[in-house]
């Protein structure tokens, strides 16, 4: 691994680092504010903090290269997804849902093969797999008599529609990734604000405002910025693969945040997951340049 390489796994690894702070503070400011709303204000605080480090930056702009299509595919993902999370984090622990996040591997990696023509590797694939065994046993809450969890099933849509964001935002890396968090955090935080207020979504104190965009300018703002950089020369799949240490970071902040021990399913679920996120995580191949993008479905990548 070259110091290019190596550079990029420790931007993918503070990305998942950043990002573990959502399930647990988002679990507890769901106590006062409602899940389309929440998400609306975590993408705010994302797109107005980097647009204030932007302005501190004072760098040239540069073009947000790769594609309409895959711009408005980035932020229409980017409002489905939080809100999914949102409303799933509402019906689950906090830690069931940290550990649930790792699907997210299976859906960036599967979409980045199937419709970007990225190449994934056996160990990957057999990360793939155990991750997705662990998501189903996590997906009931009582595994001794199969009780189903309400909130799995909004979680993992979450995790699908981030995978293929994940892959619309690869196809734009290559420009300016200050910029690009910027045009999600407003977008997706508009488009969520939206449909807050028409759902009839009420803040009851606006106190809470402050704490939900600071998460969102650390949780989603500056994680996204880290992956976009180290999606240059790791690739979608790979930087994925990377960023499975989140949950289990999120995981352990939520038993500390809450001290609510978990069920029996998440005990079965953590070393399934661990280790499908060990194989995930060292497959050993190495990045491909970067090339320009491709329309989905090329083989090219």
């Amino acid at each position: 691994m070259d110091a290019r390489q190596k550079r990029a796994t420790g931007l993918a690894l503070l990305a998942a680092a950043l990002y573990a702070l959502n399930a647990p503070f988002s679990k507890l400011l769901l106590h006062s504010v409602p899940p389309a709303m929440m998400a609306a204000l975590l993408y705010l605080g994302a797109g107005g903090g980097m647009a204030a480090v932007s302005l501190l930056r004072r760098a040239p702009r540069q073009p947000l290269e790769g594609g309409r299509r895959y711009v408005v595919g980035m932020i229409l993902l980017d409002i489905i997804a939080p809100i999914s999370l949102m409303a799933g984090l509402s019906m689950s622990s906090a830690a069931h849902a940290a550990l649930l996040n790792n699907f997210e591997i299976v859906a960036t990696a599967v979409i980045a093969l199937s419709l970007f023509g990225e190449r994934i590797s056996g160990r990957l694939w057999w990360g793939i797999g155990l991750v997705t065994v662990s998501c189903g046993i996590l997906s009931f809450e009582d595994i001794s008599s199969l009780t189903f969890s309400a909130g799995s099933p909004l979680i993992l849509l979450a995790c699908l529609c981030w995978g293929l964001e994940n892959n619309c935002t690869r196809m734009l890396s290559s420009g300016d990734p200050l910029r690009i968090v910027v045009v999600k955090g407003f977008g997706a935080g508009a488009g969520s604000l939206v449909i807050a207020l028409a759902a009839g979504e009420r803040l009851e104190s606006l106190a809470v405002i402050p704490a939900a965009l600071l998460l969102g300018f650390f949780a989603y703002g500056l994680s996204i910025l880290c992956y976009v950089r180290a999606q240059r020369d790791l690739g979608a799949a790979k930087t994925g693969a990377y960023y499975a240490v989140a949950p289990f970071v999120g995981a352990l902040l939520s038993l500390v945040v809450f001290r609510d021990p978990p069920g029996t399913a998440f005990y079965l679920a953590l070393p399934v997951m661990a280790l499908g996120t060990w194989f995930a995580s060292t497959d050993g191949r190495e990045a491909e340049p970067e090339k320009a993008p491709v329309s989905p479905g090329s083989t090219a990548q």
